[in-house]
């Protein structure tokens, strides 16, 4: 049974930083793509920040310079560390995973989400 469970979110004031977890299991955990993504009330789902299995990193436009993706393949833990945190920061923060096999996604697993608020 695949498991991708994130912690870390929370509240916290505007130019503070959080770093979320997300440790999966059920997984070939170096072979996926792990990204995290974020939703805010009545918006889309937009992706965050993602990390291939070569290492390879893509960010939001939005995130460049504060946000920062790592992978940790002998603990199955993809982090993302966030600074300079701004209101526009708030949403629910969701872990991906995604087995490419060329471009075609043949495996694609969520986790459910934590809330992160960023308010003074």
């Amino acid at each position: 049974q695949v498991q991708l469970v994130e912690s870390g979110g929370g509240l916290v004031q505007p130019g503070e930083s959080l770093r979320l977890s997300c440790a999966a299991s059920g997984i070939i955990f170096s072979i996926y793509t792990m990204g995290w993504y974020r939703q805010a009330p009545g918006k889309q789902r937009e992706l965050v920040a993602a990390v291939s299995s070569g290492y390879d990193t893509k960010y939001l436009e939005s995130v460049k310079g504060r946000f920062t993706i790592s992978r940790d393949n002998a603990k199955n833990t993809v982090y993302l560390q966030m600074s300079s945190l701004k209101p526009e920061d708030t949403a629910v923060y969701y872990c991906n995973a995604k087995h490419y096999y060329s471009d075609y996604v043949l495996q694609d697993y969520w986790g459910r989400g934590t809330q992160v608020t960023v308010s003074s």
